[in-house]
């Protein structure tokens, strides 16, 4: 009987290819499973088919790449501060023709999450001087994070 090496595709081979080498990145951070002393880094690059449903979401033609890069972390005890740099190339609609604009955005990022911060409600509200200040949630989606500044930095 013939022994198999991984070389010559034996079960050890297969079962190499069978498991991904890049482990998925949790897009999702519960606040309360963050270090409270020191930032925990993140990166998200959405994969093709959530950039799709994305594009479509914010009318754009295309969404060929999005990328937000950073850090979270403690701002004393009861405050997190997000601060990430947002890449992205897209194609927009010409509000005119509707032909492909290209944009390419570059943009910082920021979020301050303050717990016990109330948001106020009634019909007449001021706007706060800071506008990154926002209560603190049980989770940080990276991806609606994304998806915000990417809809607030697109040119059109």
């Amino acid at each position: 009987m013939e022994r198999r090496t991984r070389k010559d595709g034996g079960p050890l081979a297969k079962a190499r290819h069978m498991t991904d080498p890049t482990p998925a990145r949790p897009t999702r951070l519960r606040t309360g499973g963050l270090s409270p002393r020191k930032p925990t880094r993140f990166s998200y690059r959405p994969e093709p088919d959530e950039r799709r449903a994305l594009a479509e979401d914010l009318g754009l033609l295309a969404l060929y790449a999005l990328d937000l890069t950073g850090e979270i972390r403690p701002a004393g005890r009861d405050e997190l501060v997000l601060e990430a740099r947002l890449k992205a190339r897209a194609d927009q609609p010409c509000s005119v023709t509707l032909a492909p604009v290209p944009a390419t955005i570059d943009e910082p990022v920021r979020r301050r999450y303050v717990a016990g911060l109330v948001t106020p409600e009634g019909d007449e509200v001021e706007m706060p001087e800071d506008d990154t200040v926002e209560p603190m949630p049980d989770v940080i989606d990276l991806a609606d994070v994304a998806a915000e500044a990417l809809a607030l930095a697109l040119p059109l």
